[in-house]
């Protein structure tokens, strides 16, 4: 019950910023979502390496994920200097940092990885997010479809149903029976939509969304792993029936850089 009230709420607001918020506005609430889900993830890794710089992911979260959305942005002229720069920030800004605040040397590696992925793990989707919504909400509506009724098939035919294990390390609890529902439900709303804006079924979009819909399966399974690492359920208690920022977001980090990229791939774009 928990779960269903949050989402009866979190849904009407998530729809209300992605077409009523200019571009600006509505890329500052997904950075901030986003932030939060960085601390939540802090939390779950300091304990393998207490001493690290962890503060050193908080503070270059903003400017990464802003460097990026520029880049992204229209008309931007985007070279290999501002690629060789984001490399830079992320190889030399990131060891430095860890290497300046005395790391203890057993800690040190560990710490730079995981600060080094988790930038871009957040800034990317940050920056996906924004882009899709600048370039027209309903394509963002899509995305919310295919992972939001996506993960609820999966959640409950898993539940009422599921035998075969997805990956028991992982997450013991998810199925291949709620993969393959949770994927098929994710196609049809993608179906759903092609004839809605498009006026047909367009075979492009089915495979976007079932390769976004795969890509969300495996942002889910990917964020259990730092779960599981630290022995925790959930990234946090946030959101009722849903836990963290971390656990509700988790799978749209994978799906949203997917689905932009397919869409450039494909050479797609829907008139507004």
């Amino acid at each position: 019950m928990k779960r269903l009230l949050t989402a009866a709420i979190a849904v009407p607001v998530a729809l209300a910023a992605i077409f009523r918020l200019p571009a600006w506005a509505f890329f500052l609430l997904v950075l901030l979502l986003l932030e939060g889900a960085a601390y939540e993830l802090v939390q779950i890794v300091r304990q393998r390496a207490p001493a690290a710089p962890w503060w050193l992911l908080l503070a270059l979260l903003p400017p990464v994920a802003t460097l990026l959305a520029w880049g992204l942005a229209p008309g931007t002229a985007v070279d290999g200097f501002w690629a060789l720069g984001l490399g830079t920030l992320l190889t030399v800004g990131v060891g430095s940092g860890v290497l300046l605040a005395r790391t203890p040397v057993a800690e040190a590696p560990f710490a730079v990885g995981t600060i080094a992925f988790a930038l871009l793990y957040f800034a990317v989707p940050t920056a996906a997010l924004s882009r899709l919504q600048h370039h027209d909400p309903w394509v963002l509506f899509l995305l919310l479809a295919i992972v939001w009724l996506g993960d609820t098939a999966a959640f409950y035919v898993g539940t009422a149903c599921g035998r075969h294990k997805l990956a028991p390390r992982v997450s013991p609890k998810k199925s291949w029976e709620g993969a393959a529902a949770g994927l098929a439900t994710s196609v049809v709303a993608t179906a759903v939509w092609s004839l809605w804006r498009l006026g047909r079924l367009d075979g492009a979009i089915l495979l976007i969304g079932a390769a976004t819909a795969l890509a969300a399966q495996a942002g889910d399974l990917v964020e259990s792993l730092w779960k599981r690492a630290a022995g925790v359920k959930d990234s946090g208690g946030l959101l009722p029936g849903h836990g963290g920022l971390l656990d509700r977001m988790d799978a749209m980090l994978f799906a949203a850089p997917t689905l932009l990229l397919l869409l450039y791939l494909a050479g797609f774009e829907v008139d507004r």
